[in-house]
């Protein structure tokens, strides 16, 4: 069953996808008076909120090496497959080997799952942490659709949509002098990535033909025959293109 070894990256890609989505917010810091101060590029990771508070909490003598807010952090928080997404396992994809058209790439239906992604909006004070969710919040309403590259390799694209589920604010700060104060907004997302099996081979077809008899024994009262030759018209995705030749012969069903 699992004899071919193979790997189509697809969470990966997914995972990078979607991450490229909150890759370049800032934050603006003003004075009293209104102007602008700073502008601050908010950084971004996969990993879990719990990793960035522990590493926020840490003590060093180094201020270069603390860990600093606001940043943005996102993980995958769920996995589960979807049976109202199955499809038909008799739907293929194909596509011609380059420089062997006689040749099809192959590839069967996916599994289709749900996928959530937890993304954690962390701040030192709740102006900073507004700001970059009023960026986020306009462009769920509530989903926003990407393109992903299921398959490269076979041009397989999906339009999919990635929607915004659900929002939460946590703010633990005690008052204590040591804690550091981290405002955080965690916004829930849910998704879905499709996944394949490894690419096949399989010879392409490019002559057929068909007989028509009234009998099971197609040798005796045939009447109709039909047959179509691409050998030198394929369209170099698996099919036919024009012109292409048909051929339909016609026999009487007394001989």
């Amino acid at each position: 069953m699992f004899a071919n070894h193979f790997y189509n990256e697809s969470t990966r890609r997914m995972v990078s996808v979607f991450g490229s989505i909150f890759n370049d917010l800032q934050v603006v810091k003003k004075d009293a008076a209104g102007k602008v101060l700073q502008k601050i590029q908010v950084p971004l990771g996969y990993s879990p909120r719990k990793k960035v508070l522990a590493r926020l909490n840490e003590q060093t003598s180094d201020p270069k090496l603390a860990i600093k807010l606001p940043r943005l952090a996102f993980e995958i928080s769920s996995m589960d497959y979807d049976p109202a997404a199955r499809v038909s396992k008799h739907k293929n994809f194909t596509k011609v080997v380059t420089g062997d058209t006689l040749q099809l790439h192959k590839l069967g239906a996916p599994a289709v799952y749900k996928v959530g992604f937890e993304l954690n909006i962390m701040a030192s004070t709740q102006d900073e942490a507004l700001q970059l969710l009023e960026q986020i919040l306009p462009m769920f309403q509530p989903e926003y659709t990407v393109t992903i590259k299921d398959i490269p390799t076979l041009d397989i694209k999906t339009d999919t949509p990635i929607i915004l589920t659900s929002i939460a604010l946590n703010d633990d700060y005690e008052g204590d002098l040591v804690t550091r104060r981290a405002i955080i907004y965690t916004l829930q997302f849910g998704t879905r990535i499709r996944y394949y099996r490894g690419i096949g081979k399989s010879k392409q077809i490019l002559q057929t033909e068909v007989d028509y008899s009234e009998n099971v024994d197609p040798t005796t009262h045939k009447f109709e025959q039909q047959s179509v030759d691409g050998t030198t018209t394929s369209d170099g995705a698996g099919g036919f293109k024009e012109p292409y030749t048909e051929t339909i012969n016609f026999f009487d069903t007394d001989v």
